[in-house]
């Protein structure tokens, strides 16, 4: 691997956006179901609304997730395919498994 064309910049704001328990269990949560709304993120984590709503923003604002709105609902689902190995690798679980839309290119 050419050391000069890492992208650790990338790479380290990436881990700093996963870098909370709540944003972990909400990308794991997504992984692992599919494409989401906030109603169910609540369900899955016990956190509130308000609560999910920031963790989301961060997660969007670093690449993380994308959304799209139905009606009055929003859902979300992964943005960035590497964060499919990252959480694989923290929870041993296998990439293959999990309900990603979003393809490696």
């Amino acid at each position: 691997m050419d050391e000069q064309k890492v992208d650790y910049e990338g790479r380290a704001a990436l881990l700093k956006a996963l870098a909370h328990p709540v944003r972990l269990r909400i990308v794991r949560g997504l992984l692992v179901c599919g494409c989401r709304n906030v109603g169910c993120m609540e369900a899955n984590t016990g956190q509130s609304q308000s609560c999910i709503s920031q963790h989301l923003m961060r997660l969007k604002a670093a690449g993380v997730v994308k959304c799209s709105r139905s009606g009055n609902e929003v859902y979300y689902e992964i943005a960035n395919p590497e964060v499919a190995a990252v959480i694989a690798a923290i929870f041993g679980d296998r990439e293959g498994e999990y309900q990603c839309t979003t393809s490696r290119s």
